[in-house]
């Protein structure tokens, strides 16, 4: 990891800038493939699955045998995780369900709304050798809390013609309505646009690669909703004296072994911290399987020393850095995250690790990276409704309230919509004119 004795201004705007890919290069290709699944639907499919995943599959729904068969493969430690996983997920989205509140803005005049589950939603689950099961909890639970009516998955199969058995799984604990052996943008463009197999969706939410990426943000483009812009996983852990080095160095693997580009960033006021922290890196790595990505992640991470002095300015560097996941590992660790205004989830103190957001703590992990945490929300409950308003307004109402929106819409010069009040007012059936 580079290290940053109290970097001045420049360089901490140098160091929030996150390394930057141009998927316009990818268009082309990806365009090519949109309009062939659009034009050639399932056999279009049929050809991509070969080329790229190597899979012969002739129906691409999953049948129920194939659920039977994933729930037998996998261990009965696994299933009891997962459904524990799941419990709390639920929990903690059916909090975010709205009751309804009639509001009376004024004498007769009321107004409230109501959260509508978008009725197709479309999930991409990424394969290959590193199944995310978790991400169809994260999204498949919340999409059933909010009532949509059509929940379809698709993820690539492998060589065997089949999809992870413990993706399988929790889809069916989480009410998927249907799983398609699919993947890559061509999996992005039946959803968006769908075949003969595969019906279209109104959203698409999920990971995956930079084709994947390419692929939503051109049918994004034409007008089909994605859950929000997508870039490499990202931690940042605010470390101090307080700390356990061998915690933090856990949290910065647990972030480094997803890829080659995650991005990690450890920023402390303690310079003793950074040395503990650098020795546990050093013993840790050695017994990760995916020592390779996580050894190309870390030497292009940053550690960011700041004088204890300067916490006001460590804090500010945070939100604007606006990381995905934030970890406190720090003295006053709760009045610390009162003041962060910017981050995708944050972790408070030594004992709550990135990894249980991750799986199990009940909140989402599907979260905003490159810096969108400013602007962005995770994915929640809100992310798979629509919110409608409705008003209704007495005669009363419409008589005390006609007089300003009469005054408002002839300033604008829209008579008709003046007309509209006149004629209602007073139960008076001429509107003079």
């Amino acid at each position: 990891m580079k290290t940053y004795l109290n970097p001045d201004i420049q360089k901490q705007l140098d160091l929030i800038q996150r390394p930057y890919f141009d998927s316009t290069s990818l268009y082309a290709s990806i365009t090519e493939i949109i309009d062939n699944v659009k034009v050639n639907g399932d056999k279009a499919l049929r050809e991509y699955t070969l080329r790229f995943d190597k899979s012969e599959i002739e129906e691409f729904l999953v049948t129920e045998n194939e659920f039977i068969e994933a729930e037998q493969q996998i261990s009965e430690e696994l299933k009891q995780a997962i459904n524990n996983a799941k419990k709390n997920i639920t929990t903690f989205h059916t909090s975010q369900k709205e009751n309804e509140k009639i509001i009376e803005t004024s004498s007769g005049v009321y107004c409230w709304r109501k959260s509508v589950g978008i009725e197709k939603v479309g999930l991409y689950i990424p394969g290959g050798s590193a199944p995310l099961f978790s991400t169809v909890l994260m999204l498949a639970v919340p999409a059933n809390i909010a009532g949509c009516k059509e929940i379809i998955l698709c993820s690539p199969p492998g060589k065997d013609g089949k999809i992870h058995s413990a993706i399988l799984y929790a889809a069916k604990i989480s009410g998927v309505t249907k799983v398609f052996k699919v993947g890559g943008a061509q999996a992005i463009a039946a959803m968006a646009f769908g075949t003969e197999s595969i019906a279209a969706v109104y959203k698409i939410f999920g990971p995956g690669n930079q084709y994947v990426t390419a692929a939503k943000q051109l049918i994004n483009s034409k007008g089909i909703a994605i859950d929000m812009p997508a870039g490499p996983s990202e931690v940042l852990v605010f470390a101090d004296e307080t700390c356990v080095p061998a915690f933090v160095a856990a949290d910065l693997l647990s972030q480094a072994e997803h890829g080659s580009d995650s991005q990690v960033i450890l920023v402390t006021t303690s310079q003793k911290t950074v040395y503990e922290v650098f020795s546990e890196l050093k013993n840790q790595i050695d017994i990760l399987p995916r020592k390779e990505i996580a050894e190309k992640a870390l030497a292009n991470s940053s550690t960011l020393i700041f004088d204890k002095a300067k916490i006001t300015e460590a804090i500010s560097f945070i939100n604007d850095y606006a990381p995905e996941h934030l970890i406190l590992a720090i003295k006053d660790a709760d009045a610390i995250a009162a003041q962060i205004t910017n981050a995708g989830s944050v972790f408070i103190g030594n004992y709550t690790p990135e990894a249980a957001g991750d799986y199990a703590s009940g909140t989402n992990h599907t979260l905003p990276t490159g810096g969108y945490a400013k602007s962005y929300s995770g994915v929640s409950l809100d992310s798979f409704v629509r919110k409608i308003t409705f008003q209704k307004i007495s005669e009363k109402g419409i008589n005390e309230l006609g007089k300003t929106i009469i005054t408002m819409a002839e300033a604008e010069q829209l008579q008709a919509h003046s007309n509209a009040i006149k004629i209602r007012m007073n139960n008076e059936n001429e509107a003079g004119f």
